[in-house]
């Protein structure tokens, strides 16, 4: 069965974070006959679950203008594995932000880039706690990115 990763980097599962994959994992759960859905802390996820994944969809806080030490963490232990092995790999991003998200977003978009992986959706910017509109703009991105795996468009 084709797989969707989701990886986030918050600190709890009390989270903004935590909350805003979630609701991605349930957008997805849409399309379960078709697509497996797999959502680890980025601490916990390894070679295996990136080189499995059909589609990858980020989600990290914004740390001093950075994206969660979590998940550079996770780039450093899979960018050297997985050359040649997932080029083109789908991804989205999700940046809870106490700013504007922008450092965050630029961070990853360019370690995206030397994997090389394809950005399939502008980035999801939450700042602060997220409103219900976020959540279920989270939630339809989680859907849309197990769709287009589904359907083999990306």
């Amino acid at each position: 069965m084709k797989q969707l990763l989701i990886l986030h980097a918050g600190q709890t599962e009390a989270g903004h974070t935590y909350a805003l994959a979630q609701s991605a994992r349930i957008g997805a759960a849409a399309l379960a006959d078709e697509v497996a859905t797999v959502m680890l802390p980025a601490l916990q996820a390894d070679l295996p679950d990136l080189l499995a994944a059909k589609g990858l969809l980020l989600v990290t806080p914004e740390k001093f203008g950075y994206m969660a030490g979590a998940l550079k963490d996770f780039f450093d232990r899979t960018f050297y594995p997985a050359q040649g092995k997932i080029a083109g790999l789908p991804y989205a991003l999700v940046v809870v932000g106490g700013n504007d998200g922008s450092g965050a977003v630029m961070a990853v978009e360019r370690i995206a880039r030397g994997y090389p992986l394809k950005a399939i959706a502008e980035p999801l910017v939450v700042k602060g706690a997220p409103t219900e509109a976020q959540l279920q703009r989270a939630c339809e991105l989680g859907e849309a990115m197990a769709g287009g795996i589904a359907m083999g468009i990306f």
